[in-house]
């Protein structure tokens, strides 16, 4: 079984100094989370809901893998989930002044998922996004997308020898403000008419465990190559509803401007204050197998 808790130990709270440390008629829920190995799990999300099916409390384990929570006393479902583990679920009960330290919680990891057959795949537009985040002059966010775009994946007998290249017309930007998108198309910024293409082509593939990868390579954006990384989350294969096979990622980088010579300050001056020095790309990517297309 992947849920791996004993039952609980709770300690009577009678020293005065004990007392003080929770609030008048609460309790308290001590948790360590653990990977397969005994070593503690930062960040895993942790979420604490009342018998009326309400949250009542959610939060994420500390970089030493532990997690407190003080509460009112009562009955609570606590669930813990990690990216790439398998998610945990038990009840617990919160005692009035009395502080509960559950037992280790060891989260086993999730099996990965199928990898797709060597080969040849297509991106497949119509399935596929690239968005951008941005900060307006610091303030809110900007969200945009690429319109037009094509690439493909050359997946090896080796996984982690595999290539992938996109191709995005520069000009199909889409902020839905057709005047910030003219400035952003123009020399100032993307300059569309001599740079109409971002390029983008790996170098390596790289398994972290589980669903999890890196695809590094090489950015030409605006006559500049730069090295990137993708963070990658392999969403694994399925099939399309006219039989095809497909297979499906999520990824996002950050850029920074001022490396592929965009000039933040020109565009200050020329009163262009659009988006800000770091951009976020999102990436949603479907492929199809490169026969299914022909």
């Amino acid at each position: 079984m992947a849920l791996r808790f004993l039952p609980t130990r709770r300690s009577r709270r009678t020293a005065p100094r004990a007392l003080a440390t929770l609030p008048h008629g609460c309790g308290a829920l001590d948790l360590f989370v653990q990977d397969p190995v005994g070593l503690p799990l930062p960040g895993a999300r942790t979420k604490l809901t009342g018998s009326d099916g309400r949250e009542a409390m959610r939060g994420r384990t500390d970089p030493n893998g532990i997690f407190t929570a003080t509460l009112p006393p009562g009955s609570y479902q606590l669930s813990v989930a990690a990216e790439g583990f398998r998610p945990l679920r038990t009840s617990v009960r919160v005692e009035q002044d009395e502080r509960t330290t559950l037992p280790p919680a060891t989260m086993d990891v999730t099996p990965a998922p199928r990898l797709p057959q060597p080969g040849e795949w297509r991106i497949d537009p119509a399935h596929t996004s690239v968005r951008f985040i941005a900060r307006h002059i610091g303030l809110a966010e900007v969200h945009g997308r690429f319109n037009a775009f094509e690439g493909r994946v050359l997946v090896g007998p080796d996984p982690q020898q595999s290539f992938m290249e996109v191709g995005i017309e520069a000009a199909s930007i889409d902020t839905n403000v057709p005047a910030r998108d003219n400035h952003l198309r123009s020399s100032d910024f993307l300059d569309a008419a001599n740079y109409p293409y971002l390029h983008f082509a790996s170098e390596r593939f790289v398994h972290r465990g589980g669903a999890r990868w890196t695809v590094q390579g090489v950015l030409n954006l605006h006559g500049v190559s730069r090295n990137v990384q993708l963070d990658t989350r392999y969403l694994g294969v399925g099939t399309g509803m006219e039989g095809e096979l497909r297979t499906a990622c999520a990824a996002s980088t950050e850029l920074h401007r001022e490396d592929f010579t965009l000039n933040w300050r020109k565009m200050l001056e020329a009163g262009i204050a659009v988006v800000g020095a770091t951009i976020r790309i999102e990436l949603d990517v479907q492929c199809v197998q490169a026969a299914a297309v022909r």
